[in-house]
């Protein structure tokens, strides 16, 4: 099913994408961390669009939409669209888009958590 292109919309978790689309959901590099490979690679990159549902930040408060991953990648320019807890953006070879946002954010204050310019 999923390398034969029959998958129309797959949705993954991720610990970054960037603004292109990158993908990286297996490992963050952490000396003490296990890698979770396993079917997401086959998933991201054979169906037709991979949609992330994750939360815009860590923990720590950093952003999970980077302009470059620095983790390790599951997919290159897979993911056209990010759903949120903040907003749901589009990924485009120009950088993030904006769909939707949640009442009260506004859109300079979205940027300034992202770290990003997000077209409108």
């Amino acid at each position: 099913m999923m390398r034969g292109g029959h998958l129309d919309i797959c949705v993954l978790g991720a610990f970054q994408v960037s603004a292109t689309g990158d993908l990286a959901n297996w490992h963050t590099g952490e000396k003490d961390a296990i890698p979770a490979v396993g079917g997401a690679m086959d998933l991201a990159i054979g169906a037709k669009q991979t949609w992330v549902m994750m939360d815009l930040l860590t923990k720590q408060g950093a952003s999970k939409l980077v302009k470059e991953c620095t983790y390790p990648l599951t997919g290159i320019a897979c993911v056209k669209r990010v759903y949120s807890d903040l907003a749901t953006l589009e990924c485009t070879p120009d950088g993030l888009k904006l769909i939707d946002k949640v009442e009260g954010l506004g859109h300079d204050e979205l940027e300034k958590l992202v770290g990003l310019s997000i077209a409108a």
